[in-house]
């Protein structure tokens, strides 16, 4: 195989193929790209895998001169593209031994065996579900799967998205057993279909879907064992979980008993200033919403101090001071992106529910951490006795703080196949979420 390559085209596919590949895995041929070759004047295809997701699309920049295959290595080749500073290059390949030749610059390289490269499934037989835009596409994913979990937990639908195509719309919910987010937008459906698919690759798949222009048609496939995002030439496969989403549906009640209107970059400014007081602590924080007044947000480390912030917002309903984890309930805000958001609160023990004005395209559900009477009278007695902070703020408490979690309810199908989702604290306490 010889080709010529544009530097700077060959490598806007080349970067996105390499993210796939898997540099740690004891089979070198997935440490490389595999790049194939037809006849002279005809393209040339990438091909990249670490056996969770696969990508093949065009090589673009390329020359073909002479025909063949061969599994470019990650590393140090790819890296060695990106640093020659000619823009046009010679690259040829035989019996596994390479050549790279840029101006007076020559390099050799060795290579492996193309019948090591593992055979990447076509998407020919599988059948399209919908086709949505990329720039929807790459919303959804983003807002919807920030409540899963990117390690491997157990039960297998906590670091999954449940994608699902019902009713003309497209939508995916994900959960860590604590929190739930769901994103929705309109798509072409072929046929109404619900998939479960990796969080961390479908992360992955919002980095290509940058990439592409926004009014892009994605088309999402699927078979048995896998999914495919086809967009345009490329083609982004991910294997599919074999577990089941819980009834999340369930959840989606309108019962409130407290309603908070504010700007959401004020909101999440202030969070992290809070941030920084308890992240070494309980990363929790305690809202004290009163009805046509202001929000007050405290936050305590024991060895360090007591925090609180007071912010203008809109606040109707019941008085509520409630505790959440801080760190999910900035994930949320980072990723609602409008400039005022609501905050439906259903007493002390009940989910918050975080939306984008009056849309419906965006929900994200939280659990509270139990904070005891006790923990908010000794916080303010302290608060009383420093002139500069006010009163009728929560307290954190120097107490192991139980956050409430999302689990199937017992006698039910199991964590694999749940019926449904209840609210469980770590006390046993239990009630319908």
């Amino acid at each position: 195989m010889k080709i010529q390559i544009d530097r700077p085209e060959f490598l806007k596919n080349w970067q996105l193929a390499e993210r796939s590949c898997n540099t740690k895995s004891a089979l070198n041929a997935i440490n490389g790209i595999l790049i194939t070759t037809g006849q002279e004047g005809e393209s040339a295809i990438l091909e990249a895998t670490d056996f969770k997701v696969a990508l093949r699309c065009p090589a673009e920049g390329v020359e073909v001169l002479s025909p063949g295959s061969a599994i470019l290595p990650l590393r140090p080749l790819g890296e060695l593209l990106k640093k020659i500073p000619s823009n046009t290059v010679t690259l040829e390949v035989k019996d596994e031994k390479g050549t790279l030749v840029a101006g007076r610059n020559k390099t050799r390289f060795t290579t492996w065996p193309v019948a090591d490269f593992p055979s990447i499934p076509r998407s020919d037989s599988a059948q399209e579900i919908c086709s949505v835009l990329a720039a929807d596409l790459n919303k959804i994913i983003i807002e919807g799967s920030i409540a899963g979990s990117t390690v491997a937990d157990f039960p297998k639908y906590l670091g999954a998205c449940f994608l699902q195509v019902q009713a003309g719309q497209l939508c995916l919910a994900s959960t860590d057993g604590r929190r739930l987010s769901l994103a929705r937008c309109s798509c072409e459906p072929s046929f109404e279909a619900e998939v479960l698919l990796p969080v961390a690759a479908l992360r992955e798949l919002t980095r290509l879907l940058a990439t592409a222009p926004p009014e892009a048609k994605v088309k999402i496939l699927c078979d048995g064992s896998l999914a495919w995002f086809r967009i345009e030439a490329l083609d982004f496969s991910v294997r599919r979980v074999e577990s089941s989403f819980p009834n999340y549906e369930q959840l989606l009640t309108s019962n409130r008993t407290t309603s908070l209107l504010i700007l959401r970059s004020d909101l999440l400014s202030a969070l992290e200033r809070l941030e920084i007081i308890v992240r070494s602590y309980t990363r929790l924080v305690v809202l004290t919403l009163s009805p046509g007044g202001q929000l007050k947000m405290t936050g305590r480390a024991p060895e360090f101090g007591t925090s609180l912030e007071v912010l203008d917002a809109s606040i109707d309903g019941e008085p509520l001071q409630i505790g959440f984890n801080v760190n999910y309930l900035q994930d949320g805000l980072k990723a609602i992106g409008s400039d005022e958001v609501t905050l439906y609160f259903n007493g002390e023990e009940g989910q918050m529910r975080l939306t984008r004005d009056d849309k419906k395209d965006f929900l994200y559900m939280l659990m509270p951490s139990r904070v005891t009477e006790q923990d908010l009278l000794e916080l303010e007695e302290e608060l009383d006795s420093t002139p500069e902070i006010s009163e009728d703020s929560g307290d954190l408490g120097e107490v192991e703080v139980p956050e409430r979690s999302i689990e199937p309810e017992e006698g039910g199908t199991g964590p694999d196949d749940p019926d449904e989702l209840v609210l469980s604290a770590q006390d046993d306490d239990a009630s319908a979420f």
